[in-house]
């Protein structure tokens, strides 16, 4: 293997696969990155066998080969070297692969590249649904963080993908709040399809396809084992999660007592000052909600009381309508909410203390966040 590239698209390329390198792997392999000719361009590859992450780069090739070599090293090494071009030679007898560039030059020891494992690619299907990149990757902010962190409720990792018709239903949801947002898709579906991603691999898509040319081609394989999202410059592969994902739509509440308009930045202002006290009270924040009846708008209070620190008030002027009441919200759910929600205004939807709050963007349609309320000894 004999080729050369520029130091900036190696770079960039190691970024994009190297969140996809196995941390503790017992298979030594699997801690390196795959560099493989392909086509007239450089490809790149890593996998911790439940995601996989393939990237090509633009290069100049002399002689076609492959390597793998360890994954830190080689994003240090060329992470330090000047923005010029790098020239990358393979010694196949001692498995050794030279860079050098400009005045630097490193030796890096691989592993064969047969020992790598193969990533599945889909060239053959046709794609199952595909999505321009900026939607995309809104819609997994939007939703991906509410999944579950751990695994004790395997499918509750996962990110449930409907596909129906013209439409596109995302839902993640861990036991204390669920997000949810519809999409609508450039052309209907073939079959109807549900789909539940890992989100961990959701969220690593949406941080390499921010800067993706053209659109996203989402393929399921045939076995439903396995899901393939693929742009021109790159591949994303991730194994799917079995079993059934919750009716999570009976969780949404159908009407509300309450309704209340803010201003979504003044809120999220008000929750983070409430925070500092409330991270002291088992994260608890209160949420009053009064009607200014005839006289105009109504107002929110925020609240938070912690025995040890102190406690602290905040209140904000809003439209609120209905009967008013109050609530009470764990504050990192509530700000993870409002992060999530991009529109200048926001409505609140509440009916008693003991029901959750939800939460929508107000100007789009689509979007439905909830979060379970705590409950205040």
């Amino acid at each position: 293997m004999k080729l050369s590239c520029l130091q900036e698209n190696l770079k960039r390329g190691l970024a994009i696969v190297g969140h996809a390198v196995a941390s503790k792997s017992t298979l030594p392999v699997l801690s390196n990155i795959l560099l493989a000719t392909d086509d007239g361009r450089l490809k790149l590859a890593a996998t911790n066998l439940e995601v996989g992450i393939t990237c090509w780069i633009g290069a100049k090739i002399e002689e076609e080969g492959a390597i793998t070599v360890p994954a830190k090293l080689l994003s240090d090494v060329v992470g330090g070297l000047p923005n010029d071009k790098i020239s990358l030679a393979l010694d196949a007898r001692t498995q050794t692969l030279n860079l050098t560039c400009a005045r630097f030059e490193a030796n890096i020891k691989g592993i064969e590249a047969d020992e790598f494992p193969v990533i599945p690619t889909i060239i053959d299907r046709e794609p199952t649904v595909v999505l321009p990149p900026a939607l995309l990757q809104e819609t997994v902010d939007q939703v991906a963080f509410a999944a579950a962190t751990d695994d004790t409720r395997p499918v509750l990792a996962g990110v449930l993908i409907r596909l129906k018709g013209k439409s596109a239903t995302f839902a993640a949801a861990d036991g204390f709040r669920l997000a949810v947002r519809v999409i609508e898709l450039p052309e209907p579906v073939a079959e109807p399809q549900e789909v539940i991603v890992p989100a961990r691999a959701l969220l690593e898509l949406a941080r390499i396809i921010g800067d993706a040319d053209g659109n996203v081609e989402v393929t399921v394989t045939p076995s439903g084992g396995q899901v393939l999202f693929h742009t021109e410059n790159m591949d994303l592969v991730s194994r799917l999660i079995d079993g059934k994902y919750p009716d999570f739509e009976r969780i949404i509440p159908a009407n509300y007592a309450t309704r209340t308009v803010l201003e979504t930045q003044e809120l999220f202002k008000a929750v983070k000052l409430a925070s500092y006290f409330a991270s002291a009270s088992a994260n608890i924040v209160k949420l009053t909600m009064e009607s200014g009846g005839d006289l105009g708008p109504g107002k929110l209070t925020i609240s938070a009381n912690a025995s040890e620190v102190g406690d602290n008030k905040g209140a904000l002027d809003g439209m609120v309508h209905g009967e008013g009441g109050q609530i009470a919200l764990n504050v990192r759910f509530l700000s993870d909410a409002l992060n999530a929600i991009k529109t200048p205004q926001i409505a609140i939807e509440t009916q008693t203390a003991q029901n959750p709050g939800v939460f929508k963007p107000i100007g789009t349609e689509g979007y439905v966040h909830i979060v379970m309320p705590m409950t205040v000894r």
